[in-house]
C-alpha cells in the first residue's frame, strides 16, 4: 500500500537525524565517509538514498538499511503515480 505523499528521505535524515544530535551536513556527511554535497543533494531532495547511502545511515544511526531504501522507493513511487496519466502505455492482452 502507498502512503500518501511520503516525504523525501533527505527531509527524514534531517528532522530526525541530524537536528535531534545538534549535526552539520559537513560533520554528517565526513561521519558517513561522503561530501558535504552528497549529503546536502540527498537532504535537499535532489539526489535520491543509493544503496550504499542506505548502509552508511544505517551505521552511522543505528538503523536498517532496508528502512532507507523502502523510504526512498515509497517516494519514488508516489511520484511516479502523480505520472501515471502522462504515461503512453497500451495494455497487453493474450492473443
Amino acid at each position: 500500500m502507498l502512503m500518501h505523499n511520503p516525504p523525501h528521505p533527505g527531509e527524514i535524515i534531517k528532522e530526525l537525524c541530524l537536528e535531534p544530535l545538534g549535526l552539520t551536513v559537513k560533520d554528517a556527511a565526513e561521519a558517513l565517509g561522503v561530501s558535504r554535497k552528497t549529503l546536502s543533494s540527498i537532504i535537499n531532495g535532489r539526489a535520491g538514498v543509493s544503496p550504499e547511502m542506505a548502509v552508511r545511515l544505517s551505521i552511522a544511526f543505528n538503523t536498517s538499511s532496508e528502512s532507507w531504501l523502502n523510504q526512498q522507493l515509497q517516494y519514488d513511487l508516489w511520484n511516479a503515480e502523480q505520472r501515471r496519466g502522462e504515461l503512453h502505455v497500451k495494455r497487453l492482452k493474450a492473443a
